[in-house]
């Protein structure tokens, strides 16, 4: 799927467009994802996986789950940080 900048902008929940352009310039480099420049007025710009950068979609499915299973152990049922000895 490709995705204009101001598209990314708005999925990417916290982000500011400086942040955003840093880290598309840095997966860019690690050829984790591609950087179309559209011959439109005004230039268009697009963003997509590349297939190294797809392979990466399982892996962080996992970290997720992990994610979420570990937050919920340090939880307290009233949503309070439990104290750990």
């Amino acid at each position: 799927e490709k995705l204009r900048f101001m598209e990314l902008l708005r999925e990417v929940e916290g982000i500011g467009a400086k942040m955003l352009s840093k880290e598309l310039q840095d997966l860019e480099m690690n050829q984790l994802i591609r950087r179309t420049v559209l011959n439109t007025k005004p230039l268009t710009v697009e963003y997509e996986l590349t297939e190294c950068g797809k392979t990466l979609g399982p892996i962080i499915d996992e970290i997720t789950k992990w994610g979420i299973t570990y937050r919920s152990k340090l939880y307290t049922k009233n949503g309070e940080l439990e104290a750990t000895t």
